[in-house]
């Protein structure tokens, strides 16, 4: 199998779309600006995704529905919402379509069938979920009303790219109800630790936990909270946001409750997502130029095994062996894999594997058998061990753990080495175009400061750190006054 990637070095943007499309994660649909996820990469989603929902339910939350459209005013209820969203919104005006006289065979929009209001497919689903929250809160004894959504939404995009930034995209969005300003801030923050804990645990990604900029802000919050991740080419990647919203929502929606003493308040919001662009962080952070290197807690297959063989007999001898082997692996829950397909070779089935980011691949044939031992290969680092039968589902579940390991380890000395203390604009600049990666630097606090370096750079705050040391410095722009440093970067 002829894998022909585009190496990193010579173009990394376009060594990623050639890796998605050829690892059959997704591909580009018929629909400007839409993907099709394909059953490789959805397998992947369907993970992540399983493992988030458990995480969500351990926290008390429950999943439920709400509808794709909403009413434009609806929509416009909350002003900073509908603003921040208005210039990415899709428009239902219509709701049936004709025969055109004219054209015989086309089809053509009915005048006489306008929407007496016109729809929003959703970019969010504050608007409809505050709506409904209204009906759901009367006392205090309905709160806290802990939610979450698995859903799709659109956000018209005009430049899109496979995963990272599409026109439809898949996520959850939590939206939750609080009787106290404390209590909403606590769950924002613990959203927050939620996805830093998935995309460290699982994903293998190391994330700076922080606070957007008034400007980076989600629209209708009054804090963002995000994690934030570097990818091989020094650009960040927002990786999850949860956003306290105090009482923007519930005012705009009328959403009170009587409090212990029956007097009417006001709810405390805060809502929290992470979508199919996480696909793309973990694409980008870990492959190579073979490939794909997924890690083992979230690969479909962890394990492949792929025969030796010339003979029929050979090939029923070894797949007598690989049957016991397999019922060993799905005992302790590892997910394995036998290529016994008869119409390719052992060096394609290599390739492919390989190419699909596969953890571990066993290799077995006659001699095999015959010498009681099988040949592993890690994915990660390419490298390949004999290993006695007697010990190999051992070895191998160990060295899942061990593949998992390094390949955060790996990514967090990558990001170690790439987050820069910059102490002048000269500097900053510098580094932003030789370098790469996360720029430490003081920052007078000021949108305008803000705006005049991504005008000048493209490069964004992409967070207060939450760990940040309080020092007082001089701003690397302007020269005023800052109590500490923050995180600049060019980003996805």
């Amino acid at each position: 199998m002829s894998k022909n990637l585009t190496k990193r070095s010579e173009d990394y943007s376009k060594w990623y779309n050639e890796l998605v499309v050829k690892a059959d994660l997704a591909e580009n649909s018929g629909v400007r600006g839409c993907m099709v996820i394909k059953p490789y990469g959805y397998a992947i989603w369907e993970k992540m995704q399983a493992e988030l929902d458990r995480m969500f339910k351990e926290t008390g939350h429950s999943n439920a529905y709400f509808p794709l459209f909403v009413p434009k005013s609806m929509f416009e209820a909350e002003e900073k919402n509908a603003e921040g969203f208005a210039k990415e919104c899709a428009i239902v005006t219509h709701y049936r379509l004709k025969n055109d006289e004219d054209r015989p065979g086309k089809l053509m929009v009915d005048p006489n069938a306008k929407l007496e209001e016109e729809l929003i497919v959703r970019p969010t689903s504050e608007a409809i979920i505050w709506s409904t929250y209204k009906g759901w809160v009367q006392s205090y004894r309905d709160l806290p009303l802990l939610i979450n959504q698995w859903a799709n939404v659109v956000r018209w995009e005009m430049r899109t790219r496979l995963f990272l930034r599409t026109a439809e995209f898949l996520w959850q969005e939590g939206h939750t109800a609080h009787a106290t300003r404390a209590e909403a801030i606590e769950e924002s923050e613990k959203m927050m630790n939620v996805y830093a804990d998935f995309a460290q645990n699982f994903m293998a990604i190391p994330v700076v936990k922080g606070l957007k900029t008034e400007t980076e802000r989600f629209a209708g919050a009054e804090e963002t909270y995000c994690i934030e991740a570097l990818m091989q080419d020094g650009k960040a990647l927002q990786a999850g946001t949860s956003h306290f919203l105090g009482q923007n929502f519930a005012k705009a929606f009328d959403v009170k409750f009587a409090n212990a003493e029956g007097k009417q308040e006001f709810v405390w919001g805060t809502s929290w997502g992470v979508s199919t662009r996480l696909m793309g962080a973990l694409v980008m952070t870990h492959s190579d130029d073979n490939g794909l290197v997924l890690p083992p807690n979230l690969a479909p297959i962890q394990v492949v095994i792929v025969p030796i063989i010339k003979t029929d007999e050979e090939f029923d001898q070894i797949s007598n062996v690989v049957t016991e082997l397999m019922t060993e692996f799905k005992k302790l829950n590892i997910s394995v894999k036998f290529d016994n397909r008869t119409t390719q070779k052992p060096g394609f089935k290599f390739a492919e594997w390989e190419l699909k980011g596969v953890p571990v691949r066993i290799a077995v044939g006659p001699k095999d058998l015959e010498n009681g031992t099988y040949e592993v290969a890690r994915r990660d680092n390419l490298t390949k061990e004999v290993v006695s039968k007697d010990t190999v589902v051992t070895y191998i579940r160990e060295l899942l753990e061990e593949i998992q390991n390094t390949l955060f380890q790996n990514a967090i000395d990558y990001r170690t080495n790439h987050i820069t203390e910059v102490n002048s604009f000269e500097e900053f600049q510098s580094v932003l175009e030789n370098k790469g990666g996360f720029i430490s630097a003081h920052w007078d606090g000021t949108a305008e400061t803000e705006e005049k370096i991504k005008d000048l750079t493209k490069a964004t705050i992409r967070c207060i750190p939450l760990d940040r040391k309080l020092e007082e410095g001089k701003c690397i722009f302007s020269g005023g006054k800052s109590s500490g440093r923050v995180l600049f970067a060019k980003a996805y």
